[in-house]
C-alpha cells in the first residue's frame, strides 16, 4: 500500500506544484494520474522516489516513510521504484544494452559499472528483459537509432532491472503517435497483472485512461478533484479536472 497524506510541494519561485494532495494505492493497482499540463502530475511522482523533496507531507510505503527516510535507507528504497520518463532519458551514444544496465546501478559495483563492467549474470537479465519488450535484437544498436517507440521500449527494460514493486511512468507516451502508445501501455499492462508491479502512470487522453487504468486522481492546479473509476468520469467531472471550456480529448 502507497499513502499519500497532505503532500504539498512549494517550488523556490513560490509555485504551489502540490496543494494537500491525499490518496492510497493498494498493491497491485494500474492507477492513473489524469491532468493538463502543469497540473502536478509530473512533480507527484517525482516526490513518490524523492527525485524532488517535498515541502510538507508524507509518502508510506509499505509502512516505511519515504519522506523521512535517508542515506542506505533511501537507496534500499528506490531499487524497488522503477521511473520510466516522458522524454525516455537514455545515454544517446551508448549502446541499448548498456542503457537497460545502468538500471541495475543500485545492485552491482559502482565503480566496475562505470567502466561498462557487468558481471555475466546481469547482461543475461537485461537480455531477457529487452525480449520482453521486443527489441532483444537491438541490443547491440546505439540508443540514438532508435525510434521513440524503440526508446521507450528500452526504458521499460531499464526500469525493470531494478525489480521493481512499483512503476512510476511519468507521460511514457505523450511523444508518441497512437499506435505505439497502446503498444507502451500494453507493456506496462502487462507487467502490472503478470508481475503483480503496481503501477502509477500520468496521462492526457481520457479514452487510454478508460482502457488501461483501474483507478484514475484528477489533478487541477496541484489539488485532488477527482479520485475514482475510469468509468465515474463524466462530463462534468471531466471539466472539472480540464476546465469549463475542454472538449474530451481523444486518440485513436
Amino acid at each position: 500500500m502507497l499513502q499519500i497524506e497532505h503532500l504539498t510541494k512549494i517550488y523556490g519561485d513560490g509555485t504551489v506544484a502540490l496543494d494537500d494532495v491525499s490518496f492510497e494505492v493498494p498493491d497491485g493497482e494500474f492507477l492513473v494520474i489524469l491532468g493538463l499540463s502543469g497540473a502536478g502530475k509530473s512533480t507527484l511522482l517525482r516526490c513518490i522516489n524523492r527525485l524532488i523533496e517535498p515541502t510538507k507531507g508524507r509518502i508510506i510505503w509499505d509502512g516505511t516513510d519515504i519522506t523521512a527516510s535517508s542515506g542506505e535507507e533511501l537507496r534500499q528504497i528506490r531499487r524497488h521504484i522503477g521511473m520510466i520518463f516522458q522524454e525516455f532519458n537514455l545515454v544517446e551514444r551508448t549502446s541499448v544494452l548498456i542503457n537497460v544496465l545502468s538500471g541495475r546501478l543500485g545492485y552491482v559495483n559502482p565503480w566496475l559499472s562505470l567502466l561498462h563492467y557487468f558481471p555475466r549474470e546481469e547482461v543475461d537479465r537485461a537480455l531477457r528483459n529487452l525480449e520482453r519488450v521486443g527489441i532483444a535484437d537491438l541490443a547491440h544498436k546505439r540508443a540514438d537509432e532508435l525510434s521513440g517507440g524503440q526508446r521507450q521500449r528500452v526504458g521499460i527494460a531499464r526500469a525493470l532491472m531494478q525489480e521493481p514493486r512499483l512503476m512510476l511512468a511519468d507521460e511514457p507516451v505523450a511523444s508518441l503517435d497512437p499506435v505505439l502508445a497502446h503498444s507502451i501501455l500494453r507493456y506496462l499492462e502487462q507487467l502490472n497483472r503478470e508481475d503483480g508491479i503496481t503501477v502509477i502512470c500520468s496521462l492526457h487522453f481520457l479514452d487510454l485512461v478508460r482502457r488501461y487504468a483501474s483507478h484514475v486522481v484528477g489533478l487541477k492546479d496541484g489539488r485532488v478533484v477527482f479520485q475514482g473509476l475510469p468509468d465515474e468520469i463524466t462530463d462534468r467531472r471531466f471539466k472539472e479536472i480540464y476546465g469549463e471550456e475542454a472538449e474530451r480529448i481523444t486518440v485513436a
